[in-house]
């Protein structure tokens, strides 16, 4: 089980040095260095999302896991959604795409028509997909690992996050100045994560000016880089990096 202090990993030195130059700002009316605050946002999220991911996997391997029962489950999957500071929720899906929750046990719907299912049923592990929560109605992220038996696909198991919940996550641990916008694209420009909630899943470019839709072109073909352009009627200017994680574009705008 992975505690909540070691959850933290590399991305603590980043944000206790995120901290002392916001300190520093705060004291001297210093400039904030927009690449310690963006390299703080990635590491954080990036390692809630692979904590998550390595929790799965530490549950998959177990012969709990193995026997493909919901009552051997239930406890590790408690254990790991009271570990998780994002409160995400977590499921145990039968190769048939029945699943259960911690909340209600076997729930109605049924997960064979997600995109990601397949590659789970294929023994591939499935990171940073986007989708509305069958079992919250949130906008969420889903991570999920395959649970194998014999070399055999026998189910899977997953979680998935509201991303109001990592925004928030990442409000309370960075903190932000008010006048810098944090958020994220998935690999097609969708909006994975945003500072306003309301922006949400949309599709970076179709929300604004071509110098918008260049921008984010930009941003999915580069590995890190700065773009300008025109947004609700004002110039920005964002610095971006790609992940290693979940395939994300992380940026800040000002």
């Amino acid at each position: 089980m992975i505690t909540p202090l070691a959850r933290l990993g590399p991305a603590l030195a980043l944000l206790s040095l995120f901290a002392l130059e916001a300190a520093a700002a705060r004291a001297d009316d210093l400039t904030l260095s927009p690449k310690t605050g963006l390299d703080a946002f990635a590491a954080l999220v990036d390692q809630e999302l692979a904590n998550d991911r390595d929790e799965l996997r530490i549950i998959a391997a177990t012969e709990n896991a193995a026997s493909g029962e919901w009552d051997r489950l239930r406890a590790p999957m408690a254990a790991f959604a009271g570990a998780t500071p994002t409160n995400a929720a977590i499921w145990f899906a039968r190769a048939d795409g029945s699943y259960f929750t911690l909340d209600t046990g076997l729930r109605g719907e049924n997960l064979k028509d997600r995109a990601y299912f397949p590659r789970l049923l294929a023994g591939k592990e499935v990171l940073g997909e986007l989708v509305v929560s069958k079992s919250t109605g949130k906008r969420s992220t889903v991570i999920a690992v395959p649970l194998l038996k014999n070399g055999q696909v026998t189910g899977a198991l997953g979680v998935s996050i509201e991303m109001e919940r990592i925004a928030a996550m990442v409000e309370k641990d960075i903190g932000f100045p008010p006048h810098v916008m944090f958020y994220a694209l998935n690999g097609e420009g969708q909006i994975a994560l945003h500072r306003e909630s309301t922006l949400l899943f949309e599709f970076a470019e179709e929300l604004g000016s071509q110098s918008l839709t260049k921008a984010v072109k930009e941003m999915l073909s580069k590995p890190e880089g700065t773009v300008r352009y025109e947004f609700q009627g004002a110039e920005r200017e964002a610095i971006f990096k790609k992940s290693g994680v979940a395939g994300w574009v992380y940026a800040l705008r000002w």
